[in-house]
């Protein structure tokens, strides 16, 4: 997968894999996101470990959280869901400070 936007996967089909209520979501909260690099997504939709190196604000964080939503959502509605840590996400300090402005 080359450097496309996520919309731009979405729009070719290539979100298909995720779960109905996490692509709506994505699709209307983001729009047109930024660019992310697409082999880190791809690797993490396939279960492997990724590093993602871009620059801050270039989508990484929501490139390696879309899969995990997908998978805890999808855990959730079949109630295997479990009261314990699921994803570890190691964020480097500027990105993960821009993340808690954001939100």
């Amino acid at each position: 997968m080359d450097n496309r936007s996520i919309l731009d996967v979405a729009e070719s089909g290539a979100l298909a894999w995720a779960h109905p209520l996490v692509r709506t979501w994505f699709l209307e909260k983001f729009g047109t996101p930024h660019r992310t690099p697409g082999t880190g997504l791809a690797a993490i939709l396939e279960n492997r470990s990724a590093l993602i190196c871009a620059p801050t604000g270039s989508g990484k964080t929501l490139a390696a959280f879309l899969a995990c939503i997908d998978r805890l959502v999808r855990k959730a509605i079949s109630g295997e869901l479990l009261d314990t840590t699921e994803v570890l996400y190691i964020s480097p300090l500027k990105a993960l400070g821009m993340i808690f402005s954001e939100t």
